[in-house]
C-alpha cells in the first residue's frame, strides 16, 4: 500500500475512533450529573413541599384552632403529596428509565418545562440567551487570537529585549488579576461609579433605552458600546496563557534543527520562520480550541453577573441555585456537546496544520 494512502487511512481511523468516543463520554458526563440531581437533597420535590408548608403556616393566621389543625396535618399533607409530586417530576421511575426519558423522549431535557417557569420549556429559556452569550463569546474568541498570536510572535522575535520585558509585565499582571476584580476595576474607572473617574461606558445591560426606534447602525453602535468592557474581561481571561504559549512554541520551533537546515540551504531567516516555524508553532494553540468553543456557548457567570448581562452563564447559575434541574441539565448537555465537538475540531486542526503527525498505532 502506498505510504500516502496508508497515512490517510491512519488519520481517518483516528478521527473515527475519536468520534466514537464522543458517545460514551457524553453519556458518562450526563448520567453522573443526572444521578446527582436525583439523590442530592433540596430537589424540586422538597422545595415544593417546603413552599406548601409555608403557605399552610401563613393560612393559619385566622385563629389558633385553625393553626393547630394545619400544624397537626402538615405531615399528612407532605406524605400525601410527595408521591404525587414525584410522579409529576418523573422521580417515581427507576433511575435508568428516568435517564432514558430525559435523554431520548425529552431530547436531552430540552422539551421539559422549567421548574421555576412552568409555562416555558428549557429550550425556550436557553434559546433566548444563546444570541447574547454567542455574541460576547465570538467577539472575545476573535479578538483573543487576533491579539495573542501577533503579540506572541512579536515577543518571540524580540526575545530578551525591552519590548519582551515590558509586554511580559503587562501579560503577567493581567494573568494575576481575577476576572471579577478586573471587571469591578473597569466599572470603577470607566462607568462613573466613583466621582472623579471617567464616565465613558454604561454600567451594564445590552442596550440603551431609546425614545424612538433607532436605525440599525445606531443599534449596532449602542450594542458595541455596551459590549466593550465585558469583552475586554473575556479576552483578559485567556490573554496571558495564549500569548506565552505562542511565544514559547515559536521559540522552540526557531531553535529546532529543521529551521537551521532551511537556513543552511540558503533561505533567509525570515522565510524560515514564517514559512516553516510559524506553522508548526500554531499546533499547541489548537489544543485550546475546544475549550474556547465551550466558552463561546457557556458564557461567564462572573462577568455576566457584574455587567448584568442576561446570558447563558447567569441562566445556569440561577437554575442551579433555584434547583431548576430541567434547565440546568439541558444546559449541561448542550455545553458538554459543544466541548466535545470543539475537541474534535482540535484534532482536525492537528491534521490540517501538520500532516506529518503519525496517528497509527504502534
Amino acid at each position: 500500500m502506498p505510504r500516502r494512502l496508508n497515512d490517510d487511512l491512519n488519520r481517518l481511523s483516528y478521527l473515527i475512533r475519536r468520534l466514537i468516543l464522543v458517545v460514551p463520554t457524553f453519556v458518562g458526563i450526563t448520567i453522573v450529573c443526572f444521578a446527582l440531581t436525583r439523590f442530592l437533597p433540596g430537589g424540586p420535590v422538597e422545595i415544593r413541599l417546603m413552599r406548601m408548608k409555608g403557605l399552610a403556616a401563613q393560612g393559619g393566621g385566622a385563629g389558633e384552632a385553625a393553626a393547630a389543625a394545619m400544624a397537626a396535618g402538615a405531615s399528612g399533607v407532605t406524605a400525601s403529596y410527595r408521591k404525587e409530586l414525584e410522579a409529576q417530576f418523573g422521580f417515581d421511575k427507576p433511575l435508568l428509565r428516568q435517564y432514558w426519558d430525559w435523554l431520548v423522549v425529552n431530547r436531552m431535557g430540552l422539551t421539559l418545562p422549567s421548574y421555576d417557569y412552568p409555562d416555558k420549556t428549557a429550550w425556550q429559556l436557553i434559546r433566548s440567551r444563546i444570541p447574547v452569550s454567542v455574541s460576547f463569546g465570538l467577539a472575545a474568541f476573535v479578538l483573543t487570537y487576533l491579539v495573542c498570536v501577533p503579540l506572541g510572535v512579536a515577543k518571540a522575535l524580540r526575545h530578551r529585549q525591552a519590548f519582551d520585558a515590558v509586554s511580559s509585565l503587562v501579560v503577567f499582571a493581567a494573568y494575576a488579576v481575577p476576572s471579577f476584580a478586573f471587571a469591578m476595576l473597569l466599572k470603577t474607572l470607566f462607568c462613573g461609579t466613583v466621582e472623579g473617574f471617567w464616565d465613558v461606558f454604561p454600567l451594564g445591560g445590552l442596550s440603551s433605552d431609546f425614545d424612538v426606534e433607532p436605525s440599525f447602525l445606531v443599534r449596532l453602535a449602542d450594542r458595541a458600546w455596551h459590549m466593550a468592557l465585558p469583552v475586554v474581561c473575556y479576552v483578559a481571561g485567556s490573554f496571558a496563557m495564549l500569548t506565552l504559549l505562542m511565544k514559547n512554541s515559536l521559540l522552540d520551533q526557531i531553535a529546532a534543527d529543521y529551521v537551521r537546515t532551511v537556513i543552511a540551504k540558503g533561505a533567509t531567516r525570515r522565510r524560515a520562520i514564517w514559512l516553516h516555524a510559524f506553522r508548526n508553532a500554531l499546533i499547541p494553540l489548537a489544543t485550546g480550541f475546544g475549550s474556547m468553543i465551550g466558552l463561546l456557548f457557556a458564557g461567564s457567570i462572573v462577568i455576566e453577573t457584574i455587567f448584568e448581562i442576561p446570558g447563558m452563564g447567569r441562566l445556569s447559575w440561577d437554575a442551579l441555585i433555584g434547583r431548576d434541574y430541567a434547565v440546568f441539565l439541558a444546559l449541561l448537555a448542550l455545553t458538554a456537546s459543544c466541548q466535545l465537538i470543539g475537541n474534535l475540531l482540535s484534532d482536525l486542526l492537528y491534521l490540517l496544520i501538520d500532516p506529518r503527525i503519525d496517528f497509527s498505532r504502534k
